[in-house]
């Protein structure tokens, strides 16, 4: 090249750099635009052979391209691809090569400088004759930068055909050629990138809308509801999406749906437990309203949906059906907390009504000994010394408590100390079920159930619900508290006195349980002559004799009265809000309703009854209740010339049925 004039040269090496560089952007890959550079240099620029070192993303170069024109005998750069020199090796390298502009040119004597690490190949040529001859190990370097001055790679040039060391033209040519090389192997370097990046991004799209798609039909074709709650702005709460299954669950169409929240469905006792439900890991059991007006039981898990940039988006609900479980646990609840012959209350669920009556609070001056006559005297160890008139055991509660477990034996019930906490606190746990709302209210939308006891209003008588926690507790501590704090709307029970013997005047002022006020009375009913029908006609005429008793009592007593089979052959009933008076008038009902004969399997069959009026007043205990009308009863039967049960007088019992 430097043999022609120079014009020409400059005119040819232009129209010739002019092809490369056109070639350099032509390239579509990295690797074809670095095997542009190789090409280009040897037949733009006058060399047999080159190669470029690209850097790595860990620094290091690695001979990515070379391209000569006749393989060399002793081994081209063919044999360095795929090597790799280390960064500092090549720095070290480039630092003491001779400064021709922006090239680098290793003389053959300062081969010490190469590392062992950096690929080089020995050049075939002849030796140099004169000072500017080109020596087989002479080399000359490009190093290629980015526009910001990082290192991209290093264009080696060997064996120029010339046979000598590029003048200044040629070597200007081959900075030109670099700058240009460097812009095109950044170039191919973005677009590479950017080829990979949208490649990452239609990888994503693509998992993203199966992703959708998968939970658009998870959603939609779900078996049990499924809804999606707006979390933000004017809408928050609002259903923005519902599956079939929701719709078919609650029997709306989707549009109508749409326009409501959960709050618009809830029940109106169940508003407060969706609204205390959080919105992330939430599980709440309530009722939901049909179309056809009634109620349904579901259960509610909630899921937020976040973003992970903007944060939580939307409320993904699931709502599952559970009317028939809630149906079976309060069938459940009735066989636990009724008697499976007559269908009243058992032992444990009147215990959990008195319970729920009852506070710890003794009413009245004397604390509990107000309510009777003789309460210190009266009650001692193993109930000695026996109690004065009007005198009973409670413990605080009110009606519609469901007990989960059976009675307690007749014995049990006067002589033990029953399993008062097993009753009692499963009792209230599952008393809503029959006796109060919600349940009632809910279930009665749509059928309700057969075969169940609906219930008696409250008479006086707390919400069950208000003990249910202290009751659990109490349970899972094998015991049922005694002392508890009283309801804020709770009243009182307390013991009507009996009046002065003689018609003495009582003083005027009137205090707590003075003659005329309302109480609860508890009168314990035991037949008379029930073993005699067991022993002359079987169990079957026995069981036969209770369910009528049963019957006869239920038909005597006030809606809000409570009728419950203790065991064997005994039965209790608690009459709230009554004088002394009306107990002695509901007693005489009741005898005559037992008393008259029963015609049972063609046979008429007689039972008589001794009975027992106790009262219950706060800060009594259920045992001393109940033992105190056994007490009343048994005094009748004795004094009636009954059967005498022991030292106590044996009584006629059979298993509860």
């Amino acid at each position: 090249m430097e043999a022609e004039s120079e014009p020409y040269v400059r005119l040819a090496t232009l129209r010739t750099l002019h092809r490369v560089v056109a070639d350099l952007n032509a390239a579509r890959s990295l690797a074809g635009t670095l095997q542009a550079v190789v090409e280009g240099a040897v037949h733009g620029l006058g060399f047999d052979a080159a190669a470029v070192s690209l850097v790595r993303p860990d620094g290091d170069l690695v001979v990515a391209a070379v391209w000569e024109i006749e393989e060399s005998a002793l081994g081209g750069p063919a044999v360095l691809l795929g090597q790799v020199g280390s960064r500092e090796s090549w720095e070290r390298l480039l630092g003491v090569c001779d400064h021709w502009g922006t090239l680098r040119f290793l003389p053959h004597d300062r081969g010490w400088a190469v590392a062992s690490d950096v690929p080089t190949w020995t050049g075939d040529g002849p030796l140099p004759v004169y000072a500017n001859d080109w020596h087989p190990n002479d080399g000359l370097l490009a190093p290629m930068y980015s526009a910001g001055g990082d290192l991209l790679g290093v264009l080696s040039v060997d064996r120029p055909r010339s046979g000598k060391r590029p003048g200044a033209w040629t070597r200007e040519a081959l900075e030109m050629f670099s700058l240009q090389a460097s812009i095109a192997i950044g170039n191919a370097r973005l677009r590479a990138e950017m080829q990979r990046a949208l490649a990452r991004l239609e990888k994503e799209q693509q998992a993203l809308r199966a992703s959708e798609e998968s939970f658009r039909q998870a959603f939609e074709y779900a078996p049990s509801g499924m809804a999606i709650t707006e979390l933000h702005g004017d809408a928050m709460g609002q259903l923005t999406r519902v599956n079939d299954a929701l719709c078919r669950l609650l029997g709306r169409p989707r549009a109508t749906l749409r326009q409501q929240r959960f709050a618009d469905l809830v029940h109106p006792e169940d508003l407060a437990l969706l609204q205390r439900t959080s919105a992330e890991g939430g599980r709440a059991e309530l009722r939901l309203s049909r179309r056809d007006g009634g109620y349904q039981w579901v259960c509610l898990r909630n899921s937020v949906v976040a973003d992970a940039a903007e944060g939580p988006s939307f409320l993904l609900t699931h709502v599952e059906d559970i009317e028939d479980r809630k149906k079976h646990e309060l069938q459940l609840a009735h066989r636990a907390s009724h008697d499976a012959l007559t269908g009243l209350p058992n032992g444990s669920e009147l215990r959990a009504r008195l319970g729920r009556r009852l506070c710890a609070a003794p009413q009245g001056p004397g604390g509990a000994a107000a309510h009777g006559a003789a309460y210190g005297a009266g009650y001692g160890d193993g109930y000695a010394g026996g109690f004065t008139d009007g005198f009973t055991d409670g413990f605080g509660g009110g009606y519609g408590a469901v007990a989960a477990g059976h009675g307690p034996s007749a014995g049990e019930a006067v002589h033990g100390a029953p399993d008062l906490a097993h009753g009692a606190s499963w009792g209230t746990a599952w008393e809503p079920a029959f006796d109060e709302p919600p349940y009632s209210a809910s279930y009665g939308a749509h059928g309700g159930f057969e075969g169940l006891d609906a219930g008696v209003p409250a008479h006086g008588y707390g919400h069950p619900e208000e003990s249910l926690h202290r009751e659990v507790e109490a349970f899972d501590g094998g015991y049922l508290p005694r002392t508890r704090e009283p309801a804020a709307d709770h009243v009182h029970a307390v013991v009507p006195l009996e009046p002065p013997p003689g018609g003495e005047a009582w003083g005027a002022a009137r205090r707590p349980g003075a003659p005329g006020e309302k109480g609860l009375a508890v009168l314990f009913c035991d037949l008379d002559g029930f073993k005699s029908v067991n022993d002359r006609f079987g169990h079957n005429a026995g069981d036969a004799v209770l369910i009528e008793v049963a019957r006869r009592l239920q038909q005597v007593v006030r809606e809000g009265d409570t009728v419950a089979r203790m065991g064997g052959d005994e039965f209790v009933v608690l009459a709230d809000g009554i004088g002394r008076e009306e107990a002695k008038d509901l007693a005489g009902r009741l005898r005559n309703a037992i008393i008259p004969p029963m015609r049972i399997d063609n046979r008429a069959m007689r039972v008589g009854v001794s009975l027992g009026i106790g009262w219950a007043g706060c800060g009594m205990s259920i045992e001393e209740v109940l033992h105190a009308a056994d007490e009343r009863m048994y005094d009748e039967k004795r004094a009636r010339g009954s059967a005498v049960r022991g030292a106590r007088g044996e009584r006629s019992h059979r298993r509860a049925g």
